[in-house]
């Protein structure tokens, strides 16, 4: 079963253009959505929200091409992002009194419990709070409706590290329902190596690849080595290189092909997801 179905989704702006992408968000996991600025992320997670609509090509969001005027569907998003989509000059009681009638399945116990958990006053206005406190209501309300389908467009971004860690703990609960499922779009790449199932990289508007992530990270390796063991050969082994004068590191998306052509005479270690991004995105040499 799959959570968000795209299909050939091509979205074309004057500098940009998010090109001919199709994959999977599966139901019942964490899918982390990685990728430099400007790569087409918010792109992509606008499209399946139904916010914008592609040039070409479908998305399927639970199961409706037309998730923005489908009303059923609706009700079983919840969206979290670092933009504040809510009245600034109502408090945070009144700014739930608005939203709860929308939601069938509003749970005003779950709410409260989410508030008092958050530590958010219900008195306080929307416009006195933190970055990080209006991620926090934002979380409450997309928690409080059971949402089957939970987005999230940089939630961590405005949040202290304690809060940041209770908020993957909270993830990891949601997701223990194989009916739930969690798309979650962040440069904080450490949180989705704690709790993302898989991993979605995207750059230059392409889908680099969507994978288990254990899987991507058994099968990509960081070299690092001395100068003359790069040649015209071995640089069509990496994906991207940084060079310096005393040395080069690299990553190679291929672990078994690296450990074949430098055998002893380089290291290689496994690469965190920011490793993936940055090499990838630089690409080619990158002199120090």
């Amino acid at each position: 079963m799959n959570a968000i179905e795209l299909r050939n989704v091509t979205k074309g702006y004057p500098l940009f253009k998010v090109d001919n992408i199709s994959t999977d968000v599966k139901q019942g996991f964490i899918t982390g959505l990685i990728g430099p600025n400007g790569a087409g992320k918010s792109t992509l997670i606008r499209m399946i929200t139904g916010l914008i609509h592609p040039d070409r090509g479908t998305v399927r969001t639970l199961g409706s091409e037309n998730p923005s005027g489908d009303v059923a569907v609706k009700q079983r998003l919840g969206i979290v992002s670092d933009e504040c989509f809510y009245y600034e000059h109502l408090t945070i009681r009144e700014m739930s009194r608005l939203i709860a009638p929308f939601y069938s399945r509003w749970d005003h116990a779950v709410f409260k419990s989410y508030l008092e958990q958050f530590e958010l006053s219900p008195k306080k206005k929307i416009q006195d709070l933190s970055k990080g406190m209006k991620i926090k209501f934002s979380l409450a309300v997309a928690l409080s409706h059971d949402a089957d389908l939970l987005v999230m467009d940089e939630p961590t971004s405005g949040l202290d590290p304690i809060f940041r860690r209770e908020l993957l703990d909270l993830l990891a609960d949601m997701i223990q329902d194989e009916s739930k499922s969690i798309i979650f779009s962040t440069h904080i790449t450490t949180d989705l190596e704690r709790i993302a199932d898989y991993i979605a990289f995207v750059n230059q508007g392409k889908l680099i690849f969507n994978e288990a992530k254990d899987d991507v990270l058994e099968r990509y390796t960081i070299v690092k080595g001395d100068m003359d063991l790069l040649d015209a050969d071995t640089r069509r082994q990496f994906v991207g290189i940084r060079e310096t004068s005393i040395g080069f590191e690299a990553l190679s998306d291929n672990k078994v092909e690296a450990q074949r052509m430098f055998g002893s005479e380089a290291l290689l270690h496994r690469p965190a997801l920011e490793d993936l991004i940055y090499f990838t995105a630089k690409g080619g040499r990158q002199h120090a």
